[in-house]
């Protein structure tokens, strides 16, 4: 699925990374190195034009850590629509409830994983 990146995405993806805000940190830790029951995510990824926070290639989901700004926003549902018809489904979360529920966070993410993975 590799595909070329433009230098521009790839720097503010790295940007990203660096800047991440506490919610985004806080999941990162508990996703990183297959935490996650052994699945493979990354995070802060550029693909079509748009930065993915989390993504696991495998089970084709994208996580998305928001705040208020994406509340019922039309570009977040343009970039929805465009991964649902690549295949992938989007998780949205909000920054609050990954910092005072984390576990909760995962445990749904874990589900809809699980789901992809019995449905393929």
């Amino acid at each position: 699925m590799r595909q070329p990146v433009p230098p521009p995405h790839r720097t503010f993806a790295r940007t990203m990374r660096a800047e991440a805000t506490k919610a985004e940190n806080l999941l990162w830790q508990a996703l990183r190195g297959k935490r996650l029951e052994g699945l493979k995510f990354k995070r802060q990824v550029p693909l079509d034009g748009y930065i993915l926070d989390f993504v696991c290639f495998e089970t084709r989901l994208i996580v998305e850590v928001d705040g208020g700004q994406h509340s019922e926003s039309a570009r977040d549902a343009v970039r929805d629509r465009h991964f649902q018809n690549r295949g992938f489904k989007t998780l949205r979360v909000w920054n609050d409830e990954v910092e005072r529920n984390l576990n909760g966070v995962c445990l749904t993410i874990l589900h809809e994983a699980k789901a992809r993975m019995e449905t393929e």
